[in-house]
């Protein structure tokens, strides 16, 4: 319904002098919108980093307060700051000693109540701005990861097309689709819940669920699987289960609780926590004892605060992920970085993976003459008319090999097994070998295929002309990315498929893996990955039947380009490019990344244990000290920052 409007006018010759001037609606909504996202580009950082904003808030507010009311004023704002946040990060620190893991805020909490006995209550709100930014640093890094993947997690079925009873369709969500609801899947979308085929014929692709790349012909009566995704025709399904139980669902069922059996990993800096709050304890309580003034205590441990450890690796982590990420490579979390670092075994999934996952015209077998150039010709002038995966695999074979198509007339396709066209005035058949046979009426032998083959056989007139042979074939580096993973000290390669042994093995031989495992249902991969004596283990996969090892593994990286929903969800690395030799970049990214943080760890530890030393000797003040130490951090950053320019060739 359209609103409709009235106004008044005073005519083309009114006068308007005296009248505001006009305004225009479209500039006033531009201006307000972007007075809008100005206000939530500065409030976003706010929002996200309040504790940030707090503490510059409080030095401000406290400088304020010493200019106006007098000094005490401010300190004594600044004292109840720095005490709430040293209890808000004593309680967190309790909080990780009940799980047995020593943090380096111990330090930290230890600094701010020294400097505050002593009265350098200034001292000790830099040191919560250094602890604060540390924290906000380490959210930054997760919160870009989570915004890189989200438009890699929009494949989940959300919506079914039910049928009712009159014939008419409505949209429901998938939850409440119950068995013997009729559901309509139109072309090339997942199919919502499992359920069986009513149509005569479909075709399916499930390759995100079985590994296997070529498209699977249903009749009705079929079994068909939630997660797969439909042909190039709409079909009909009657439901048989509901969504929760449906195979996707069971999938990412097994994908939570295999995920949470990961065992936590700790931080990088909280490995150095205990030794380095020994060593300034030691330092600090033997400066008290020999001067005999309590200020040096809090003097050492101001000068000991691990800045350089709260903040330098998740500076390096963050400048790690946005290198990786630069080559399309998500790493979901620090802890992931450091997985690559000390990574020693990796497993692949065959289809999608180490091959390219949808079929390649590999062989064009000829009759009667026909060369084999026109038998392709006619083949892919034919299936232009088609959106099936065949033809658009001869289509692209005929393109690599510089053969035009041309026009073709009153093209007829049956789903799932051909179609017929007229081709330069002949009637060209392209499909099974029992639609080709029907269609000239006389039999048509067999064609010879090997593991992993698939055959389209083709007739020009009433003459069965030849087949098209088509195999799922080894991407072009894989063999160099097994290779290079193994010049970078991993120490096993396996390969784990849910294809036939001969097939797995002769894939396996082309990209230099010997360790193969065939025949595998997820849980069997999830059990291989679990039992693993490598650690830690990565594994590698694009599809839904990946997604429960995936989230086994130490570190599950998918192909997520073309991978399923679940496989994205599941896994601590996605990349984004349709190269596997990405992922041999990302183990040198995450090694040179945590080198890098280590090295800025040591600067810092270095340099606050010179720093140490001479506050021992009461050579410098706590609030001197402070910001030395805060030179100290720049110097730890700028090295942590040499991150980004990680090269990976």
């Amino acid at each position: 319904m359209t609103k409709k409007t009235s106004s008044r006018s005073a005519g083309p010759r009114a006068d308007t002098a005296d009248a505001p001037p006009p305004t225009n609606p479209a500039s006033d909504a531009s201006s307000g919108a972007g007075f809008r996202n100005g206000l939530r580009r500065v409030l976003g950082p706010i929002r996200r980093f309040p504790w940030v904003t707090a503490t510059v808030g409080v030095a401000m507010l406290g400088g304020a307060l010493a200019l106006t009311a007098g000094p005490a004023t401010g300190e004594l704002v600044v004292t109840a700051y720095v005490v709430l946040m040293a209890a808000r990060s004593a309680w967190a620190m309790l909080q990780m000693l009940r799980t047995g893991t020593f943090g380096v805020d111990i330090i930290a909490v230890t600094a701010i109540i020294a400097a505050v006995l002593v009265g350098e209550t200034w001292a000790a709100l830099v040191i919560v701005l250094m602890l604060t930014t540390g924290q906000a640093l380490e959210s930054y890094a997760a919160h870009r990861a989570r915004r890189d993947l989200t438009d890699l997690l929009a494949r989940n079925p959300q919506i079914a097309h039910r049928v009712l009873a009159d014939g008419t369709i409505e949209d429901a969500t998938v939850g409440d689709i119950v068995p013997t609801d009729r559901v309509l899947v139109r072309a090339n979308e997942v199919v919502p819940v499992d359920g069986i085929l009513i149509d005569r014929t479909a075709v399916f692709d499930e390759s995100s669920l079985t590994g296997e790349s070529l498209p699977v012909d249903k009749v009705a009566g079929d079994d068909v699987l939630s997660g797969s995704v439909n042909g190039s025709a709409s079909v009909i399904l009657e439901a048989t289960r509901a969504a929760k139980d449906s195979q996707y669902q069971q999938i990412v069922a097994l994908v939570e609780s295999a995920a949470s059996s990961k065992a936590p990993i700790v931080r990088l800096a909280d490995r150095f926590a205990l030794p380095f709050a020994l060593t300034a304890y030691a330092i600090a309580g033997l400066a008290w004892w020999l001067s005999g003034d309590p200020a040096r205590f809090a003097e050492v441990l101001v000068v000991a605060t691990p800045c350089p450890l709260i903040i330098a690796a998740p500076v390096a982590f963050m400048a790690g992920m946005s290198r990786a990420a630069r080559d399309g490579v998500i790493i979901r979390s620090s802890s992931t970085l450091e997985k690559l670092h000390r990574v020693r075994a990796f497993a692949f999934d065959k289809t999608g993976t180490l091959t390219r996952g949808e079929p390649t015209l590999v062989d064009i077998r000829t009759e009667r003459g026909v060369s084999p150039a026109t038998l392709l010709q006619f083949a892919a002038s034919v299936e232009s008319n088609s959106t099936h995966t065949l033809a658009r695999a001869i289509l692209r074979g005929a393109d690599e090999r510089g053969i035009a198509v041309t026009d073709s007339d009153d093209a007829e396709e049956a789903t799932g097994n051909g179609v017929i066209a007229h081709v330069s005035g002949c009637v060209v058949a392209v499909g099974k070998r029992d639609f080709i046979a029907r269609h000239t009426g006389r039999s048509i032998p067999r064609t010879e295929l090997a593991r992993g083959e698939m055959a389209t056989y083709v007739a020009i007139g009433a003459d069965f002309a030849g087949v098209l042979v088509f195999r799922d074939e080894v991407r072009a580096n894989a063999a160099a990315t097994v290779a290079a993973l193994r010049a970078r000290g991993i120490d096993a390669v396996t390969m784990l498929t849910g294809d036939d042994r001969a097939t797995a093995d002769h894939i396996a031989a082309e990209v230099g893996i010997d360790d193969v495992r065939a025949n595998c249902l997820p849980i069997d991969k999830v059990d291989f990955i679990t039992h693993a004596p490598l650690r830690p283990i990565a594994m590698v996969g694009d599809g839904i039947n990946d997604a429960p090892v995936l989230a086994a593994a130490d570190i599950g990286i998918a192909m997520g380009a073309r991978g399923a929903t679940a496989a994205s969800e599941a896994a601590d690395i996605v990349v984004l490019p349709d190269d596997v030799g990405r992922i041999a970049d990302a183990v040198t990214i995450g090694r040179r990344t945590v080198d890098i943080a280590l090295q800025a760890i040591w600067i810092g530890i270095g340099l606050s244990l010179v720093l140490m030393l001479l506050a021992a000797f009461g050579l410098v003040p706590a609030i001197v000290g402070a910001w030395l130490q805060e030179a100290i951090d720049v110097v730890a950053i700028l090295w942590a920052l040499r991150a980004t320019r990680t090269r990976v060739s």
